[in-house]
């Protein structure tokens, strides 16, 4: 049961149906009035016949995270997420709440634009707050990241990932033995850090390449590779194609 400030985070992107009482008819939200208020954001009107005085305002958003190599993450959280339990952790969502509804409601220049930014940091809070302390004992990436020595070699090789990263590099940022940190790295994540730092640049990859418009050979040289013929080795083995197939190219 919804609470007047709570939030639900779907992290898959399910379907979804809300209702107002267990005998509400359900109305698909594409079939209801809506008023474009500027580049993706709507402002959707819904009056029903039987519709009581009381009224509710509901905020609706779809958002993608860049999650390169740790897209499992999504896999570990549950199917819905209710905001109401994270209150205490992360205090500073209510206010980011509040701070949409009086967006909202005065429309004020720019309150659009406002209101997306707020929804993509209300988001990131709460997947914060359920990897600090919502999780439970979950294990793999959610260990990983609360994990802080763990955290930090997943962070270093997301900001520099044309840097070849070898264990005792990882092991040196974390200030870990070679040994200690890749038993660790290898029992929470499931894989090597040099695996891992393969598959997340073949993510990036994919991400330039059919997202970004840059050339086979700028990725490549980016991403760290000596050549355009190592990057599409590495490509083919983790993706089972060649990264041209993206747009179309042949790579030789």
């Amino acid at each position: 049961m919804l609470q007047s400030g709570d939030a639900l985070f779907i992290p898959n992107g399910d379907g979804h149906v809300l209702l107002s009482d267990d005998q509400a008819s359900v109305v698909n939200v594409s079939r209801l009035p809506s008023e474009p208020v500027c580049g993706s954001v709507s402002c959707v009107k819904n009056a029903c016949d039987d519709a009581k005085s009381d009224s509710a305002i509901i905020f609706s958003a779809c958002m993608d995270f860049e999650l390169g190599g740790m897209q499992p993450l999504v896999k570990a959280m549950p199917e819905v997420m209710l905001v109401s339990s994270l209150l205490t952790s992360r205090p500073e969502i209510q206010p980011m709440l509040a701070a949409m509804e009086r967006e909202s409601l005065t429309r004020q220049a720019g309150y659009a634009g406002i209101l997306a930014r707020l929804a993509d940091v209300v988001a990131a809070l709460i997947v914060r707050g359920w990897v600090e302390c919502g999780c439970g004992n979950a294990t793999g990436w959610v260990q990983v990241l609360r994990d802080p020595k763990l955290a930090k070699a997943i962070y270093v090789m997301h900001q520099q990932p044309g840097i070849n990263w070898k264990v005792e590099d990882l092991a040196r940022e974390t200030g870990t033995s070679r040994s200690v940190f890749a038993e660790r790295f290898l029992t929470a994540t499931g894989t090597t850090p040099a695996r891992y730092l393969t598959e997340l640049r073949m993510r990036l990859a994919v991400q330039y390449i059919s997202d970004e418009g840059q050339t086979l050979e700028k990725v490549a040289f980016r991403l760290g590779y000596s050549s355009l013929a190592a990057f599409s080795r590495a490509f083919k083995r983790i993706t089972g194609k060649a990264p041209g197939s993206l747009r179309g190219e042949t790579v030789l």
